[in-house]
């Protein structure tokens, strides 16, 4: 037992003597100390030298980053025009003619094709360099209505994201020109319509664009040329379209502020006023009586209808009126106005006519307007700068005082005129000269 025991001791001191021997091999030797301190002393050395090296290094790389970083940030509207733009642009030289419907064709406002130019607008003029130009392609295209707000330029990507296209399953958009050539600046669009109305958009309106089509040029940045904004409304429309001009044989409705079976085109109606020319006989004829009629209309509304129906071409027809009491003739237009008369054999203008006998005259065209579907047509036509004879002054009355209580009756009678007198005070006034005939006042 003893002896195992011994065994166990001297087993436990071995081991013991083991570990301290891997206690004494652990700790470094001095050669390892002083080769560590030089390394750390090198190694210190060497990051010191590199410092300013990485310290250029990182400040170049965050530079570039930053950098980067701002070309991703927005930038402003005038900054980015200023940097894209040049002076050149696109333009419509006229504004377009309104209303537009579906399949119509589009024309300016005189009823020429559209016309694309384009300009300097530091001149206002075309470039003498585009003169030469025959191959500078431009293409039209729909814009949507609210595009570009009140901005006078904008960008070609914000221009391309307001080009509107055809819904899902309908046809182009636009029809005809919709690819022109610019040539010695200018292009010409004969032929141009849309197939769908404008309702299905937000903003109601669509405007006309031109941009010179990508790719087919190299050179300074053109800006896109627009029209102004307008609805475009379905071809059933058209039925109840506006005319301009107005024709002698419209309908009264398609004068404008009257609508198609509205209470105006009712209240003219109910007096026989059915077309464009009846309405400006009546005009002519007793203007007041018109404006009676049409007393509900503002007088901003009334200009409005006048305006335009006085853009009516009225012909070359001539109509003649006898007068049956006295034999005297006037010559009438397609809208009752005189073009001349004939007094004792001789023929007059109404501007060489006193003011007592234009009067008369126009007693007699009042009689003609009531009478029209009786009146002749006749070739009638006043020579230019003809030298009519004067209108003869009334024979024995020049020199007694009742020439001068006649003229004075008259001068007043004239004066009652300007207010609107009726028509026997005009014929009163007439009789009361003597030169219109030998006849008498009827009874």
């Amino acid at each position: 037992m003893a002896a195992k025991r011994l065994y166990e001791g001297d087993d436990q001191k071995e081991n013991q003597d083991q570990q301290g021997g891997k206690r004494l091999k652990k700790l470094p030797s001095f050669s390892t100390v002083i080769r560590d301190v030089i390394m750390a002393k090198s190694l210190q050395n060497f990051c010191l030298a590199l410092e300013p090296l990485l310290r250029q290094v990182v400040k170049e790389e965050m530079e570039r980053k930053l950098a980067q970083g701002a070309l991703m940030l927005p930038r402003s509207p005038q900054r980015q025009i200023q940097e894209e733009f040049s002076s050149l642009k696109l333009i419509f030289k006229k504004q377009l003619n309104l209303p537009i419907y579906t399949f119509s064709k589009i024309d300016d406002e005189e009823g020429d094709h559209l016309q694309i130019q384009i300009i300097d607008t530091l001149t206002g003029e075309t470039p003498v360099a585009f003169y030469r130009l025959s191959n500078l392609k431009v293409e039209i295209v729909a814009v949507n209505g609210d595009f570009p707000g009140d901005r006078e330029e904008w960008m070609a990507t914000e221009f391309n994201n307001n080009i509107m296209r055809e819904r899902e399953g309908r046809r182009p958009l636009l029809l005809g020109d919709v690819s022109v050539t610019l040539r010695d600046g200018v292009a010409y669009i004969t032929n141009l319509s849309f197939t769908d109305n404008s309702s299905w958009i937000r903003s109601r309106h669509f405007r006309i664009g031109a941009r010179v089509v990508p790719d087919s040029y190299d050179g300074p940045r053109i800006l896109e040329a627009l029209t102004e904004r307008f609805t475009v409304k379905d071809q059933r429309g058209e039925l109840y379209k506006k005319h301009y001009p107005p024709a002698l044989g419209d309908d009264v409705w398609r004068l404008d502020r009257i609508g198609k079976g509205g209470a105006f085109h009712q209240k003219l109606g109910a007096e026989r006023i059915e077309t464009v020319q009846d309405f400006l006989k009546l005009l002519v004829i007793d203007p007041d009586h018109l404006r009676v009629m049409l007393s509900s209309m503002s007088d901003k509304m009334w200009e409005g209808t006048i305006n335009h129906a006085r853009t009516c071409p009225i012909g070359s027809k001539r109509y003649l009126f006898n007068d049956p009491y006295y034999g005297n003739t006037v010559f009438l237009n397609s809208i009752c106005e005189v073009v001349g008369v004939i007094l004792h054999g001789n023929l007059y203008t109404t501007d060489q006519l006193p003011i007592q006998q234009r009067a008369y005259v126009q007693s007699l065209a009042k009689q003609a307007y009531y009478n029209w579907d009786k009146l002749e047509e006749t070739e009638f036509s006043l020579p230019a700068n003809a030298l009519l004879p004067k209108l003869p002054a009334p024979q024995g009355l020049m020199a007694s005082s009742s020439w001068h209580a006649a003229n004075q009756e008259i001068t007043t009678v004239t004066e009652f005129q300007i207010e609107g007198p009726n028509e026997s005070q005009l014929f009163e006034a007439a009789f009361s000269l003597d030169c219109f005939g030998s006849k008498t006042h009827p009874d």
